[in-house]
């Protein structure tokens, strides 16, 4: 019992130590930017201030911004994203693990699939705006390019590194085909898989502001097109912010999501 307070307390320590330091390193990052920029060492018309930021994030909340409320961009790109992460995952872990089980498929499909992954899916986004219009269906379908490489390979590799002898084991303990998926493939496999989620929800959120930049009437990638347009640097970087804290809270969920799937697997802090 004394070893597990001991523990819990090493614990809480560590993460005690690693949230100053991020604090520390967060101040001085910002402070030493709010500070070049009060003294002119650093034009603010390009490089705003974190002041400035803050400031036009608050504004936009209480106030709206001048193409209609903040709430109203923030669904919207949180939806595109939500949608095409969900759908590239779906879609990756099947094709991941069709390919993984089945040589000929792998074989066949193969070479299409790094083809296609070789090709810079950002130049999508005017074609996917041409066929499905400015609306939502254009920036998930980019969402989903972005996500679905990233989830597949990770499947894809986790079916294969699965332990021989373990499916050998179980084959000869009666295990059918469902049973060795459902108790065994997938299980291994789900290490890789988690550990992609991570990177593809940042991408899915890529692909639905870079859709929104290039064409479209509402998002936060719309927000930050509409400020560059104006030349308005601080309403580009209160855009960027909002992503990073999107992005951010996403990972804090996949991490915890890592944590109730994967327990007996030690996650570094």
């Amino acid at each position: 019992m004394s070893r597990k307070k001991e523990m819990r307390a090493q614990a809480a320590k560590i993460k005690m130590r690693n949230l100053t330091l991020q604090i520390i390193v967060f101040i001085t990052l910002f402070g030493s930017w709010e500070i070049l920029s009060d003294k002119k060492i650093i034009d603010p018309f390009f490089f705003s201030s974190p002041y400035a930021i803050l400031k036009q994030i608050v504004e936009w909340i209480v106030e709206g911004t001048s193409q209609g409320p903040l709430y109203v961009h923030f669904v919207v790109s949180f939806e595109e994203t939500v949608i095409a992460f969900v759908i590239g995952v779906l879609l990756g872990v099947i094709a991941g693990y069709a390919l993984g089980r089945n040589d000929i498929l792998s074989v066949i499909f193969g070479p299409y699939i790094q083809m296609l992954n070789a090709l810079p899916r950002v130049v999508l986004a005017p074609i996917f705006i041409i066929w499905f219009g400015l609306g939502m269906p254009s920036k998930i379908a980019l969402g989903v390019t972005l996500t679905f490489f990233i989830v597949f390979f990770n499947a894809f590799q986790g079916v294969r590194e699965v332990d021989k002898n373990l499916l050998n084991n179980a084959r000869l303990l009666g295990a059918n085909k469902r049973q060795l998926a459902q108790h065994v493939i997938i299980p291994s496999a789900l290490t890789w898989i988690l550990s992609s989620l991570h990177s593809s929800f940042g991408f899915a959120l890529v692909g639905a502001v870079v859709g929104e930049f290039i064409g479209s009437t509402k998002g936060l990638g719309f927000l930050i097109a509409q400020a560059q347009g104006a030349f308005n640097t601080t309403g580009v970087f209160a855009g960027m912010v909002l992503l990073s804290v999107t992005a951010l809270a996403a990972n804090w969920a996949v991490t915890k999501l890592e944590k109730r799937f994967i327990a007996w697997r030690h996650v570094r802090q």
